[in-house]
């Protein structure tokens, strides 16, 4: 008989990056600060405050600064960014970061806790500066997107009596938290957290993000029919869900609400519950992971982009 091909599985871009990787290319502080400087200042070469032109600049032994090959005066490369004064290990900062990046439905705050060596607040304080790394503001600019708007919150019958919505005495978060989220078919998603599912609140949101001419797939919630897309120059097209109907040719929401189970799963698995206040970082979170899924580079090495960018 012939002997069949073993199949190789393609690996996944967050996995192609291993510890053993961040360990070799990261072994210490020196090395985690020498890299932000590279990625601010290309060569280490950037302007001199006090000779007022570009320079070489090399580390400082013993401190977090870089100084001018030709005067001394010092530049610090976690000036500006989410590591400016942190008396935590930068090395510690980075290793946080591999686990958010190597994370597929996240990893919470308790968890850094336990693989850095960290206190829960440090640990916290650390889990929330790199979230912000993660939001984006982005257009979408696929001819086809799907818009949709979920619930956040637990369930009436869970809640404390107090809290209920028909307990006659609504509690200040008895209200579910609307979100609304569009994705383009194949690309990109954003998800923002909203006051309310209005259309005079929606309907800005993809005015601003979506480009016009664009076909817009939307289930029969009304309110997408109070907007009247068609006249602001969309194609508006619509599923009957309420009819058991969730595909009819090409018109469906499939794809957004893939993105709502992956934040749900997430945050119902790993994070148990988030508060209004803290959702759209969350969302931020979940958004960023989704919209690199399919790249070839690790989620960490992209986390680390974000640092530079950043920066003041």
């Amino acid at each position: 008989m012939k002997e069949r091909k073993k199949q190789r599985q393609s690996v996944p871009g967050y996995q192609k990056y291993t510890f053993k990787d961040f360990d070799t290319e990261f072994p210490n502080d020196e090395a985690c600060l020498r890299f932000i400087a590279e990625q601010r200042w290309p060569d280490c070469r950037t302007m001199c405050g006090k000779c007022k032109a570009e320079r070489k600049h090399y580390p400082v032994t013993g401190r977090k600064a870089f100084a001018c090959d030709h005067c001394g005066n010092h530049i610090y490369p976690m000036a500006g960014s989410i590591f400016e004064k942190s008396s935590t290990s930068l090395r510690t900062w980075f290793h946080a970061m591999y686990l958010m990046g190597q994370t597929r439905c996240g990893i919470s705050a308790k968890q850094i806790q336990r693989e850095t060596g960290v206190t829960y607040k440090t640990a916290w304080r650390m889990f929330k500066q790199i979230r912000t790394l993660m939001s984006e503001d982005i257009r979408l600019e696929g001819s086809s997107v799907e818009a949709d708007e979920m619930y956040v919150g637990g369930k009436d019958k869970n809640k404390h009596f107090h809290k209920r919505v028909d307990s006659g005495r609504p509690g200040k978060d008895s209200p579910k938290t609307p979100v609304f989220g569009m994705v383009e078919r194949g690309g990109r998603v954003i998800a923002r957290v909203t006051p309310d599912v209005k259309a005079k609140t929606l309907f800005p949101i993809i005015k601003e993000r979506v480009l016009p001419s664009s076909t817009v797939y939307t289930d029969e919630f009304p309110v997408y029919g109070w907007m009247k897309l068609e006249t602001h120059g969309y194609v508006h097209r619509r599923v009957q869900h309420q009819q058991n109907v969730y595909v009819m040719g090409d018109a469906h929401t499939n794809s957004i609400e893939g993105f709502w189970s992956l934040v749900k799963r997430g945050i119902g698995g790993v994070y148990h519950s988030v508060s209004r206040k803290y959702l759209q970082s969350y969302l931020d979170e979940y958004a960023f992971r989704y919209n690199r899924r399919d790249s070839n580079e690790p989620m960490f090495v992209s986390l680390l982009g974000q640092v530079s960018e950043r920066a003041n």
